[in-house]
């Protein structure tokens, strides 16, 4: 995830820290307040400090009370606050004077720079915080006749302490979205769970009566009748499947439960036997296994009859799946003499596809017997 704009709303994971700063920037500042009473005497020009002072405090209570703000923290606000600490820091050489500095006594910002650091931290992750710490520090350093190991401690220590904020506040955002899409996705599965109750308990209940009533009639209520059945078949299908998985679009391989992906063949031409627990295989294997399912029941429903049968196991580190029709079935040399003539549906879309996954297929059939498409993957590949 690059580094972004991270506006949180109210009550958002970024709230806390916001609260620390606003602490924080009212702590460094009585601490500049002790600081200046302990080094008033070595100051150049006492006087003007008290205004500095004032100044300090002024900036501190509205920048604690806009930053409270999400629709604030935008970069009018960020800039400002970086160059209210810059305009202090070129004023503590007024202030103290190029002596004072030199001998090491600290600036009138001392430690109170730092909330910019923090903010910038906060709004744009660690890349943001490690600008605002090198700005400051870098204007802190070139007022100064010379470098003191104190000063560059203080810059070091500021540049660490934005990327560390940077990189908690980039973390909270990650957790806050992610949180926000379970809501999401267990609001979604409840309003589907209520949707699925209303149609099992009337729609399905209608339509398998409608199908067992005229099952065994002829002309145009037997085939209402059948209509009926693959309508209850299409809407089971339907409210069973618990919607997207995450290796459904995920392309690094996530896991995806089997049956979800051939749920969706199940008719009442097609009978699909799964275990009663998740088939799981990477999200690209399912995808492709499922493909080649559908082409195997494409075959059937063409040339087997229409009836079809799907059985699903897991044993051994191996997924089966087994497609059989109650067709005419095939003379020998069917395949290779339709692999011939052009027609590679079983050889590439069927074969070419498990092929790819280092699984293996087996067909058997023969004329007047129906046939059955045996496609074998390993449960997890290397």
């Amino acid at each position: 995830m690059s580094e972004r704009s991270i506006a949180q709303p109210s009550g958002g994971f970024q709230t806390p820290l916001w609260r620390a700063i606003a602490v924080f920037r009212f702590a460094s500042l009585a601490y500049v307040v002790v600081l200046v009473g302990l080094n008033l005497d070595e100051y150049a020009h006492p006087v003007a400090a008290v205004p500095v002072l004032v100044s300090m405090t002024v900036w501190t209570a509205f920048a604690s009370y806009t930053y409270a703000r999400p629709a604030r923290r935008r970069w009018p606000l960020l800039v400002a606050d970086l160059l209210v600490v810059m305009a202090t820091l070129l004023a503590s050489v007024g202030v103290a004077g190029q002596a004072a500095l030199a001998s090491g006594v600290p600036t009138l910002a001392v430690a109170w720079q730092g909330g910019p650091v923090l903010a910038w931290a906060v709004t744009g992750g660690r890349r943001r915080g490690a600008i605002a710490a090198l700005i400051l520090g870098g204007t802190d350093l070139l007022m100064r006749d010379q470098l003191i190991q104190a000063t560059v401690n203080g810059v070091i220590l500021m540049l660490l302490a934005g990327i560390a904020v940077g990189h908690v506040a980039r973390l909270a955002t990650i957790a806050q979205e992610r949180l926000q899409r379970a809501t999401e996705l267990e609001a979604a599965t409840r309003e589907r769970e209520r949707l699925a109750r209303g149609i099992h308990d009337s729609v399905l209940q209608v339509l398998a009566l409608v199908q067992r009533r005229g099952a065994h009639l002829d002309g145009e209520a037997g085939e209402l009748a059948r209509l009926a059945g693959e309508q209850e078949a299409a809407l089971r299908a339907l409210i069973a499947t618990r919607g997207p998985t995450r290796g459904a679009t995920d392309p690094d391989g996530a896991e995806t439960d089997l049956r979800t992906v051939l749920g969706g063949h199940a008719s009442a031409a097609v009978s699909i036997a799964v275990p009663a627990t998740p088939v799981r295989l990477p999200g690209h294997v399912a995808r492709e296994v499922g493909a080649a399912v559908g082409e195997a029941l494409d075959n059937a429903v063409r040339h087997g009859g229409g009836r079809a049968w799907v059985l699903v196991e897991e044993e051994a580190g191996v997924v089966t799946v087994s497609i059989r029709d109650d067709g005419p079935g095939m003379p020998a040399g069917r395949l290779a003499e339709a692999e011939e003539q052009g027609r590679l549906g079983v050889a590439q879309s069927i074969r070419g596809r498990v092929a790819e996954l280092g699984g293996s297929v087996r067909i058997v059939t023969a004329p007047g017997q129906g046939t059955e498409v045996e496609l074998r993957v390993p449960a997890q590949r290397g």
